[in-house]
């Protein structure tokens, strides 16, 4: 099922303030530097083939990674450049255990040697060796098969004994390293967008909590996400339908849940959307608050989706008549929710009242140009909340 969501205004352009900072650079560099340890190994496609689907050496998919964009053709052009031993660059490994290994870099190559090998797809957009177009690994022809198997890739492991002692700071930990050179590594290419980035630097209970919550089965038939019923967590990943799905592939899914959160607290509705999400995404929750958390989230979803009848956040478009669902009736009506919790019954009693001041609203000028609120700025965010509970109130 595709459905249409309007996700308004969410990112800024970025802006970088000048620090003067008047330390002594010699000193501060002899006091302050840390060696990052690692080794380089050199792995054949088969070893690595071998060692993501034993799952045991490598963990393709950290939930700090970005989910998987390249298309058929992208994937095509890097068997393309094995075939033709044409270097391309080393992934990055973090040594999460004794040779254990996350991807920090380099996730998008290893799935495509992966998936070529079992043989998930067919080469095309081939310019150099176009007759190989349509070609899968396990029937493609001997010297073909032969030149993969022997092709290899580097790999730079980022060892455990990288932690390091920082002057005046205590030890800087493994951890923190590991986030400063995956944000080194991730400046080029493909740029992360902010929820990525989110992700990729905010680990811990709150940020599993709000992947957790994308997953959930209401959230997904609402936003139109293919749903999660994969036996095998790993192969979530994978799944090619949704590799296709918009939400899920730019992790705007994940900015979906943050919403909620970031703006249930009138303290954050300050500044624009995007910051009021990074600075929620910095709140760092316990395991036993961020499991209070998702029941909090899923319990007032669920309210929503059986008061206005399994579709709680649609509205037509008024360019070309087309229902949408509105992130910003998303997240207007769960802070709605919360606010009013405990008048829940009273809402559930008069839902026919707020059912029909909802279309009221949708119907009207002025209100409907606050129900939508595509600019998302902080007195926009304020003004539909406000909207959100008069409809739920309605009597």
């Amino acid at each position: 099922m595709t459905v249409d969501v309007d996700l308004g205004d969410v990112e800024d352009a970025d802006e970088m303030s000048v620090v003067v900072d008047n330390r002594d650079p010699d000193e501060f560099l002899a006091r302050n530097a840390f060696r990052v340890v690692y080794q380089t190994n050199n792995f054949l496609l088969p070893q690595i083939r071998d060692m993501i689907d034993r799952k045991e050496a490598i963990n393709l998919h950290p939930e700090y990674q970005r989910r998987l964009r390249w298309t058929t053709a992208q994937k095509s052009r890097l068997i393309e450049s094995l075939l033709l031993n044409i270097p391309i660059p080393p992934v990055f490994f973090y040594e999460s255990d004794a040779a254990r290994y996350e991807v920090m870099d380099g996730q998008q190559r290893l799935n495509t040697i992966r998936e070529f090998f079992s043989g998930s797809f067919a080469l095309v957009g081939l310019k150099v060796l176009s007759p190989l177009n349509g070609i899968r690994y396990p029937k493609a022809p001997p010297r073909v098969k032969r030149t993969l198997d022997r092709a290899s890739i580097s790999a730079i492991v980022l060892l455990m004994e990288s932690e390091s002692e920082i002057s005046g700071q205590g030890t800087l930990a493994l951890t923190d390293i590991r986030r400063l050179v995956f944000d080194r590594l991730n400046t080029g290419g493909m740029k992360l967008n902010a929820q990525e980035l989110r992700n990729a630097q905010n680990p811990g209970p709150f940020n599993d909590a709000i992947v957790e919550l994308s997953r959930y089965s209401l959230f997904t038939e609402v936003f139109g996400i293919p749903a999660y019923t994969e036996k095998d967590p790993e192969d979530y990943y994978i799944n090619p339908e949704r590799q296709k799905n918009n939400l899920y592939s730019t992790m705007k899914d994940c900015e979906l849940v943050l919403r909620y959160f970031a703006l249930r607290d009138p303290d954050n509705i300050r500044g624009s959307m995007k910051s009021m999400l990074d600075r929620a995404m910095e709140v760092r929750l316990t395991p036993e608050k961020a499991d209070l958390a998702k029941k909090e989230f899923r319990e007032q979803f669920k309210f929503l989706y059986d008061l206005f009848g399994k579709n709680p956040f649609a509205v037509p478009s008024r360019a070309d008549g087309r229902e949408r669902v509105s992130a910003a009736i998303y997240d207007a009506a769960m802070v709605a929710a919360n606010r009013n919790w405990l008048r829940r019954d009273e809402i559930v009693k008069n839902r026919d009242k707020v059912i029909s001041r909802m279309k009221e609203v949708i119907d009207s000028g002025v209100e409907y140009e606050v129900l939508i609120g595509r600019g998302n700025t902080a007195e926009s965010v304020k003004d539909r909340i406000d909207l959100l509970q008069k409809i739920l109130l309605a009597s």
